[in-house]
């Protein structure tokens, strides 16, 4: 691991990063007043009702700046506004310390290996060096994708990896997959709700993860929260942001994100360009991809309750328990290849192509200059939220397409889409409701349910060759009867009741929503009934097959010190967007 990324030397710069977000921050509140009205009653109303001492402590304090901010004059205001957005500064910062890093990315690996497949303990014993070997996981976690490509650009720019999320071990499991393809580590964000669990906490902490409250709702912490999101891209620190903004309750690949914190780089961006020292952008989308899901439960009961739709963070769910922690990892790992991190084709801000240079390409293969993007007439960068903002909703549909180009369809996906689909043919209704209540009435001879898998696979395949998705090895070359078997040995006994029994005339349907939250992973390919489409999302098939690969680059340049390319952005290619046209070429 080069030690030169910009997070090894974070905490000697962490006091500049915290004055430069909230200097912003408050040189851009043009009314303290109202912004701090609104950030007084949003906090009251948090608080209200809560008999905890601190939160009666903090709803005090609340109450007593909302009856003197009428008092106070302009210059007063302005420094009670300096004081909140440093308070929520500092909660917000990270902290990264290169001993943490270098234990957990020695040690953390074999150890949770051990646990989770004590076979592994015997190899440890017999080859005490393999104890400080990240190989140990290698059979069970695989890192797929453009590898060589990422490794090239995060010497030429900042890498912001948005990947898919399913569950609280998605921090981990990603953070382990950059170790393993050779990438810097990342900063990210992190739900406060997760700092109170120790053993993550003190990992988390020292990783570079910021923290984020989700309960705190007003415009100050979320400005804040942006900003600091954003002057870390601009001085370069990788960042790994999660667009879908929560975990996918329905098990399903997310088809509509919300890009606040990702809209920030494209202010990073444009400052780097003001500045006169631009460094580069590059979006990489991912999809993580479980065999089965440590919280599919509740997560999927959180889905289906209409009280549940409310509900943001949930704190009561299988992550917060070490023993169902224990259970799921050895289930996971007794068994190859249950999860696979695959990387993207990386894209610029402004959802283009990008080559292992770090040059831009438009969907017809021309080399674009992206600084045109955020240029006026005159050629000058601008800052422009509202611009920001289309660009952000393009970009956001490019990662969608590229989750749903590389998910990586497992047995449990494929048997849970199978049987669900005997399920609904059997239901006396098609109501999602009427299905989910057909629990154990209906068992499907083992024959017709490895020949229902392999027509499944069939379809599965014609996708794939198109570019649509990525079959798991197990889905590629097994059998039917195989790919039943691996699902229903990944199922059994880690689930609270049995998803699907093998039973002497056949396979019995068993937990129904469990059956769906399986499923739900191709929902979005038209292989696997979809209601879960989002609103203003058309249900079924909507995935586009990629374009054709980048013509081979020439070797890359030299690096100069910084790990920047040295004569980076000096050609400038045809101007590719306009004020008015974002995404210009595409």
């Amino acid at each position: 691991m080069d030690s030169r990324a910009p997070i090894f030397g974070f905490n000697d710069a962490r006091d500049e990063i915290v004055r430069t977000v909230v200097d912003r921050v408050v040189g851009a509140t043009r009314d303290p007043l109202l912004a701090m009205n609104e950030a007084a009653y949003h906090e009251a109303k948090r608080l209200e009702g809560s008999r905890k001492p601190q939160d009666v402590r903090e709803l005090a304090e609340w109450q007593r700046l909302a009856r003197s901010l009428g008092r106070m004059h302009d210059a007063e205001r302005r420094r009670r506004l300096r004081e909140l957005a440093e308070e929520y500064a500092w909660d917000i910062a990270g902290n990264f310390d290169r001993r943490v890093y270098q234990l957990s990315s020695r040690l953390l690996p074999p150890v949770v290996s051990a646990l989770l497949a004590p076979r592994k303990l015997v190899t440890v014993v017999r080859d005490p060096r393999k104890l400080v070997s990240l190989e140990l996981l290698a059979d069970r976690v695989l890192v797929q994708g453009p590898l060589a490509k990422l490794r090239s650009l995060v010497q030429r720019g900042t890498a912001v990896y948005v990947p898919t999320h399913l569950s609280n071990m998605d921090s981990i499991v990603f953070g382990y997959a950059l170790e393993r393809a050779g990438l810097p580590p990342a900063t990210y964000g992190a739900g406060k709700n997760l700092f109170t669990n120790p053993v993550l906490s003190f990992f988390m902490h020292n990783l570079g993860a910021y923290r984020v409250d989700r309960r705190v709702r007003h415009n100050l912490y979320k400005d804040v929260l942006k900003t600091y999101s954003g002057v870390l891209l601009e001085r370069g620190y990788h960042s790994l942001f999660f667009p879908g903004g929560t975990r996918s309750r329905s098990g399903g690949i997310e088809r509509k994100l919300k890009l606040g914190l990702v809209g920030s780089a494209f202010e990073a961006y444009t400052r780097t360009l003001l500045s006169g020292r631009e460094r580069r952008v590059f979006f990489v989308p991912a999809t993580i991809n479980y065999l089965i899901t440590l919280e599919a439960e509740t997560l999927i009961a959180d889905f289906l309750s209409e009280a549940g739709k409310g509900r943001f963070i949930i704190e009561d769910d299988e992550s917060s328990r070490i023993g169902r922690i224990a259970s799921f990892l050895r289930k996971l790992l007794a068994m190859n290849a249950a999860v696979v991190i695959r990387f993207s084709e990386p894209l610029d801000p402004f959802g283009n192509r990008v080559d292992e240079l770090g040059r831009s390409f438009d969907a017809r293969g021309r080399e674009v200059d992206p600084a045109s993007y955020v240029k006026n007439q005159d050629g000058a960068p601008v800052i422009d939220g509202a611009r920001d903002a289309q660009y952000a909703r393009e970009l956001g549909e490019e990662i969608c397409r590229a989750y749903a180009r590389d998910t990586v369809v497992m047995a449990t996906h494929v048997v849970a889409a199978a049987s669900f689909a005997r399920l609904r043919a059997h239901a006396p209704a098609a109501d999602l409701f009427t299905v989910l209540r057909q629990r154990d009435v209906l068992t499907v001879p083992r024959d017709d349910l490895a020949a229902d898998v392999m027509a499944l696979c069939e379809r599965l395949r014609e996708l794939e060759q198109r570019g649509c998705v990525v079959l798991g090895e197990d889905v590629r070359l097994g059998s039917g009867g195989d790919i039943v078997e691996r699902a229903l040995r990944a199922f059994a006994g880690y689930h609270s009741s049995p998803v699907l029994d093998s039973r002497p005339d056949g396979i019995a349907i068993c937990d129904t929503n469990l059956l769906f939250y399986y499923q739900n992973r191709l929902a979005a390919h038209g292989v696997a009934w979809d209601v879960i489409a989002p609103p203003g999302v058309p249900s079924g098939l909507q995935v586009q097959p990629p374009l054709p690969p980048l013509a081979a680059s020439s070797p890359p340049p030299p690096l100069d010190d910084r790990g920047a390319a040295s004569s980076h952005g000096a050609a400038a290619g045809v101007r590719a967007g306009s004020m008015n046209g974002a995404g210009g070429g595409r």
